[in-house]
């Protein structure tokens, strides 16, 4: 599997409830009958995505109160100048049925 990870940001003066609703309600389908409308990239220099998945929030805590956890963070210590995270709900826009 590849997925494709956008970081997106709305335009200026656009509130992030029209933002999502124009998503949802009329990007979303015209990605389901695969068109690319043309829009520009962001230069955002990053050299990695991490991407965790998890069951649940609870799931998520419970993973990063573990030995391992505390392990890889140390280890990220040693090279990882900046990191962003997210943490996202997932949202099914185009349904595969």
């Amino acid at each position: 599997m590849i997925k494709s990870v956008g970081l997106l940001t709305r335009k200026e003066g656009l509130s992030h409830e029209d933002f999502v609703k124009h998503w949802f309600e009329i990007h979303a389908p015209l990605a389901e009958e695969r068109t690319r409308p043309d829009i520009p990239s962001t230069d955002v220099r990053i050299d990695g995505i991490a991407e965790l998945w998890y069951d649940d929030r609870a799931a998520m805590e419970r993973a990063n109160a573990s030995p391992e956890a505390k392990r890889l963070h140390a280890d990220g210590a040693l090279f990882i100048g900046r990191i962003k995270s997210f943490v996202v709900g997932e949202k099914v826009i185009i349904s595969r049925e």
